[in-house]
């Protein structure tokens, strides 16, 4: 019984695989499509690519922007030609068993030099769109201890504020 068991356990892990590798290529193309959005200041593209209740999380601790105040800060900057450019140098994407749901984490290079992006993406009427993204600037780890004294003063303040509320 046990020789019949792997071999099917097998070839269900690789249907699975195989179903999800064209959803993990979806999901890749979106997310090129939606910095490419970006790069070329192309607003509604970009936010197109966003679900209407989408999540983006800057790299300052007060950027938790809900889909409709990140359109009204990021009008201005595609209004004007320029917003920013995200190049993912790497990328791992998960992909839900029902296809539904996808994760990521990526790195990228953008002007302030190496970040990391990490998200929620969701199927909506077949096409995969951005949910939740995090963005955070990558440092090294023997340049912390530097960068926390750099922060400590604006992050002591934004504590003490948080803890009031």
């Amino acid at each position: 019984m046990k020789n019949k068991i792997i071999p099917l356990l097998f070839m269900v892990a690789s249907a699975l695989a195989i179903a999800q590798e064209p959803a993990t290529k979806e999901v890749n193309l979106t997310l090129d499509a939606w910095h490419r959005a970006a790069s070329n200041a192309d607003f509604e593209a970009y936010f197109g690519l966003m679900t209407t209740d989408g999540v983006f999380i800057g790299t300052d601790a007060t950027e938790n922007w809900q889909n409709q105040d990140f359109k009204d800060f990021s009008k201005p900057y595609f209004d004007k030609g320029k917003a920013w450019s995200f190049t993912a140098l790497e990328r791992n994407i998960y992909v839900s068993k029902e296809n539904n749901y996808a994760w990521f984490d990526e790195l990228l290079d953008t002007q302030m030099k190496l970040c990391r992006g990490s998200g929620v993406l969701k199927k909506e009427d077949g096409q995969w769109k951005i949910a939740h993204y995090v963005l955070s600037i990558a440092v090294p780890n023997e340049n912390v201890a530097e960068l926390i004294t750099l922060k400590k003063e604006n992050d002591s303040l934004l504590t003490i504020k948080l803890k009031k509320n």
